[in-house]
């Protein structure tokens, strides 16, 4: 028989965990060898709780969000949002990583606050962070969500496209018509999250491990492990 903590988080005796390919910061590799920081961080949990892991990958954090609130998975690595929090008890963040414009190059907005006008439309990921983020946020610019918020800004013709920065700032390096906004419309702060009804010892598991894994740099290896140097890990909890 395992712990009380075990047989709650992994009840079937192995640790599903959701893994979102769709953000290059968090997670790399292929469905049947992810890497990266949150498999990294997976991998952990599981060897404390004394059960072997195994990985669903998906390529957008909607799909690993509907995995665990369906009951496919026991973990997942979210960005925290208050829509999801009403499915998904968090642990503080991890990692805080951020969002920001890609506009044409020849486009007048120099600041995030200036792509919140009437005729702007904005290219998302459907159902994720900054598609939540914006879509609360915004008082006039237009979301136009779709599998991938740049390939939605290039085929509709859009006046923006809203991303993680890294990814982001490559898409514009690699096409000379556009440009970041150098500025940040959010910060957001990624988190180990689980079913909402787990037990509060539970919770309070996964939130000490995370709150250990950075403090002892383990989050900041993974992370260079990666080559992912410009995430940087979340400051502890208060």
């Amino acid at each position: 028989m395992g712990t009380p903590i075990t047989e709650d988080l992994a009840p079937a005796g192995v640790l599903r965990a959701s893994i979102n390919l769709g953000n290059a910061v968090l997670a790399q590799g292929t469905p049947d060898a992810p890497t990266g920081v949150t498999v990294d961080i997976s991998r952990e949990v599981a060897a404390r709780l004394g059960v072997p892991v195994e990985f669903a990958c998906f390529d957008a954090a909607r799909k690993s969000f509907e995995a665990l609130t369906s009951g496919a998975a026991d973990l997942c690595f979210l960005a925290i949002d208050p829509a999801r929090a009403a499915e998904v008890a968090f642990t503080a963040p991890y990692v805080v990583i951020e969002g920001v414009y890609v506009v044409p190059r020849d486009a007048s907005f120099t600041t995030p606050a200036d792509v919140d006008r009437p005729d702007v439309r904005i290219g998302v990921k459907q159902g994720s962070a900054y598609d939540l983020f914006l879509s609360r946020t915004l008082r006039h610019a237009t979301v136009v969500r779709g599998d991938d918020g740049v390939t939605t800004f290039e085929t509709q013709g859009l006046e923006a496209a809203a991303g993680i920065r890294q990814p982001m700032a490559a898409y514009a390096a690699a096409h000379t018509g556009v440009r970041v906004i150098p500025e940040r419309f959010m910060e957001i702060q990624q988190a180990v999250g689980t079913a909402k009804d787990r037990r509060p010892e539970t919770v309070a598991f996964l939130h000490d491990l995370v709150e250990e894994l950075k403090a002892s740099g383990f989050v900041a290896d993974s992370l260079r492990r990666a080559d992912q140097p410009d995430a940087a890990v979340a400051p502890p909890a208060r």
